[in-house]
C-alpha cells in the first residue's frame, strides 16, 4: 500500500457532491437508497474516477494492493455503515475488483472506542503501520491498524507476494541499468528507465526502497551498493518522505 495525496476538486464537482449528500440527508437515507443514488450517478462517478486516477503515479493501479488497472470506486467507509458518505470525496479510492468485491467488501473494523482500524492511504503514510520485506514481498504489521489493513485487503495473498518479490528484482535491475546509462551520458535512455519505474505495478516496492536507502544495512537489504547509489538520484524522489 502506498501513500496517495488527495487532490482538490473543481468547485462545480464539489457543489454537486455536496448537493447529493444533502439530498440523502433530507431523505433520511439508508444504505439501500444511498446505493441506488450512487449507482444512478454515472456522470458524477466518471468525474470522480478521473480525479482519483490523477492521484496515482504512472499506471492507475489499485490504491490498496498496488496491482491491476483499477476501475472500481471503493467507498472506504462502506455504505452499509455510512450511507451519507456515498458522495463524500474523502471516502473514495480507486480499487481493483478483487480488493473491492472479494476482499474488503463491507468490512470496516473498529477498535474498542469505535475508531477505524483500516489505514487511510490519503490521510497517513501506510508505511508507518506496515513494513514490506522487499526480497520476500511480504507485508508485516507494525501496529494493530497495520494488522487489520493486511487482513481486510488481503495484502499477503500469494499472488501479491510473488509479484512484489518479482517487482523488487526488476526494480533493482532497472536501477543498475539507469546508473550505467547516466555514467555513459545517455540521459534520454536514463529518463525512459526512470519513467518505467513509475509505470509499473507495485510501485510500493520502489517507495520502500527509497525509504530504507539510508539504513545502516541498506546495501544488504537493497541488493548491493550500485542500487543504493542509484536510489540517491533526486529524479526518483517523487515523495517528500523519501528525499535526502
Amino acid at each position: 500500500m502506498l501513500r496517495v495525496h488527495r487532490m482538490a476538486l473543481p468547485v462545480d464537482l464539489t457543489e454537486r457532491l455536496h448537493l447529493a449528500t444533502e439530498k440523502l440527508r433530507a431523505d433520511t437515507a439508508d444504505t439501500k437508497l444511498a446505493r441506488a443514488r450512487w449507482k444512478a450517478a454515472k456522470t458524477t462517478q466518471g468525474r470522480i474516477r478521473s480525479h482519483l486516477a490523477g492521484m496515482v503515479l504512472g499506471i492507475k493501479s489499485c490504491m490498496y494492493c498496488g496491482d491491476h488497472l483499477s476501475a472500481d470506486i471503493d467507498h472506504f467507509e462502506p455504505l452499509a455503515e455510512a450511507p451519507l458518505r456515498a458522495f463524500d470525496w474523502l471516502n473514495h479510492f480507486l480499487a481493483c475488483s478483487h480488493c473491492n468485491s472479494h476482499e474488503k467488501r463491507d468490512r470496516f473494523p473498529r477498535d474498542g472506542d469505535g475508531a477505524p482500524l483500516l489505514v487511510d492511504p490519503a490521510a497517513e503514510d501506510p508505511h508507518d503501520h506496515l513494513m514490506l520485506a522487499l526480497a520476500a514481498g511480504v507485508y508485516t504489521a507494525l501496529t494493530s491498524r497495520g494488522a487489520a489493513t493486511i487482513d481486510v485487503f488481503g495484502l499477503n495473498r500469494q499472488d501479491l507476494v510473488d509479484a512484489r518479490a518479482a517487482a523488487f528484482d526488476r526494480t533493482c535491475a532497472v536501477l543498475r541499468d539507469r546508473r550505467r546509462q547516466l555514467r555513459a551520458g545517455d540521459t534520454a535512455r536514463a529518463g525512459r528507465l526512470a519513467k518505467s519505474l513509475f509505470d509499473q505495478p507495485f510501485i510500493d516496492v520502489l517507495y520502500t526502497m527509497l525509504r530504507v536507502r539510508h539504513h545502516p544495512r541498506a546495501e544488504l537489504v537493497l541488493d548491493g551498493p550500485e542500487v543504493v547509489e542509484a536510489l540517491a538520484d533526486p529524479a526518483l524522489h517523487l515523495w517528500p518522505a523519501t528525499g535526502p
